[in-house]
């Protein structure tokens, strides 16, 4: 049986959206005040962070790993991957919900080539 995937609940891709748009407002305004060896660590962390609070509201999706590895990157941390990745890994799974069963549901009418009963007028 193949791996069912876990879709989150609108208010999970909310929160995962907001805390990747704080994210990448602390890394592109606040951290590049200070010197930039002295707030790496601080910088990393918060990498690490924001990538396991996404993968638990979320799941792991693949857009995560170039965001992270871009995050590590001096001078690239400045573009807001984690909201370009939180964007595109939640792109039309909001108001998803699992059919009956946990099956994809699939509406189907029967349809019959034999001419019914006919009428009588």
């Amino acid at each position: 049986m193949p791996a069912r995937e876990r879709l989150p609940d609108a208010g999970q891709v909310r929160a995962a959206r907001v805390l990747a748009i704080a994210a990448d407002i602390l890394q592109i305004v606040v951290f590049p005040v200070f010197a930039p060896g002295v707030v790496s660590p601080w910088n990393d962390g918060l990498d690490l962070l924001v990538a396991a609070a996404l993968t638990r509201l979320i799941g792991w999706h693949w857009a995560f790993l170039p965001s992270f590895a871009a995050e590590l990157v001096p001078g690239l941390d400045l573009v807001p991957t984690w909201t370009a990745a939180v964007f595109f890994a939640t792109r039309g799974k909001r108001g998803r919900a699992p059919a009956a069963g946990g099956r994809d549901a699939i509406d189907a009418e029967i349809v019959s080539s034999k001419p019914g009963p006919k009428a009588s007028g």
